[in-house]
């Protein structure tokens, strides 16, 4: 990995193991060299899995499959594999045979039905998957299983990252304690409509697919749907929940465990804001005051995607001008004479105007912290929505100039 993030956490969280799901990698070579980029989970029979994908109309082979099988039964064991630096997406035929080779091969390799093999692949776009190279690896990886392996995991799935990200909870439920354990890659090409990247969440919790489902879906758009880098969506974006119902605590309509895997999967996307390509500052924007909610959404998805605004802010210039005009081209209904715009606490603009109390020293002094809240308030109704983002530096360039380098 490069240098890490200055954005990135002190250090990686301590991972316990999760009952019913054992982890391993191997270092493939499918890209990258001496370092793991294959990881293997086997899940217990009974586990039930959920999950979202991207919306991309030209998502990858692995996600399609993923897609076609996610509603299946649970009743025999599944397994996940995941590779890093080739995405095995627009590799026409070739890229489905690769699926159909993996999963033939893990499950014989770890005795579960193939239609519970399910297969992610992240990196570069466009070029066949080297599968062969991963089918050599399935024995040692089978043989190294171990429940303690989320940590190295963490790690095998990173791409242009500059850390692995992992978060936990402990949850205290009416039923009984449970355990939430999640990793994700993503730095570049994240944008909503699932959000780019590759998320798995662990849990020994005891809940119907059905159920999990519904709650997956409703939480992604609360985290990795609020998030967005680049304006960019993947091909290969995949979260997958599984849950093993090792600890036996029904968690089904538990405020407390649906709360805990929210602040598991917000911390998570965080994380991938915060190790955002050349990133330098963290940025929420909050937007109250809208029409509509999806009114909301649109001015605050215009100006966390505007390069106009993510490169003052890399300046650490408080051009809010820029911001207004995100607002103007969003789509949503605005109107100047109700708009107010903060940089954290500070009043920068209000009742049509710069405020009358707002200096350019306070504005430039905010902008030199590393966190930084942008809030508008349109002051036309109720609507409310609020994404994360980062700035657009140099960095950013330099990346992905040599991506495929």
């Amino acid at each position: 990995m490069t240098q890490k993030s200055p954005l990135a956490p002190a250090e990686f969280p301590n991972l316990p193991p999760v009952a019913g799901v054992r982890f391993a990698t191997a270092r493939a070579g499918v890209k990258y060299k001496d370092r793991p980029d294959v990881m293997l989970a086997v899940l217990d029979p009974g586990t039930s899995v959920a999950g979202v994908f991207t919306t991309s109309s030209t998502r990858s082979a692995a996600v399609l499959d993923c897609q076609a099988k996610i509603d299946g039964s649970s009743l025999q064991g599944s397994a996940i594999l995941v590779n890093s630096g080739n995405s095995n997406a627009f590799t026409g035929s070739r890229g489905q045979a690769s699926v159909d080779a993996i999963t033939d091969a893990v499950a014989s390799t770890c005795g579960v039905p193939k239609d519970r093999v399910f297969t992610s692949s992240t990196g570069v776009i466009g070029e066949p998957l080297p599968h062969d190279k991963i089918l050599a690896c399935l024995d040692d990886l089978s043989a190294a299983l171990s429940d303690d392996g989320l940590a190295d995991a963490a790690t095998a799935i990173c791409t242009t990252d500059t850390f692995p990200k992992g978060s936990h909870q402990t949850v205290q439920t009416p039923a009984g304690t449970v355990q939430i354990c999640g990793i994700a890659k993503g730095s570049g090409m994240i944008a909503p409509d699932m959000a780019t990247m590759l998320v798995y969440i662990f849990t020994d919790a005891q809940i119907e697919r059905s159920a999990l489902q519904v709650l997956v879906s409703d939480l992604n758009a609360k985290t990795f749907n609020c998030i967005t880098v680049d304006s960019d969506t993947s091909t290969s974006d995949t979260l997958l929940c599984a849950a093993t119902g090792a600890s036996g605590v029904d968690v089904a309509g538990s405020e407390e465990f649906s709360n805990a895997l929210h602040a598991t999967m917000l911390d998570l996307a965080h994380q991938v804001v915060r190790d955002g390509e050349g990133a330098t500052k963290f940025i929420e924007v909050a937007v109250t005051g809208a029409k509509s909610q999806a009114d909301a959404r649109k001015v605050a998805t215009a100006i966390a995607n505007s390069p106009l605004v993510k490169t003052a802010i890399a300046g650490e210039d408080p051009n809010w001008g820029r911001v207004v005009m995100a607002i103007g081209k969003s789509g949503a209904a605005a109107d100047r004479d109700t708009l107010t715009i903060k940089f954290g606490d500070v009043l920068v603009a209000e009742k049509g105007w710069v405020a009358e109390t707002y200096t350019e020293e306070a504005g430039a002094d905010y902008m030199q912290n590393t966190e930084l809240v942008v809030s508008v308030d349109l002051g036309l109704g109720d609507g409310n929505a609020t994404m994360w983002t980062c700035d657009l530096t140099h960095g950013y360039i330099t990346i992905n100039a040599d991506y495929r380098s």
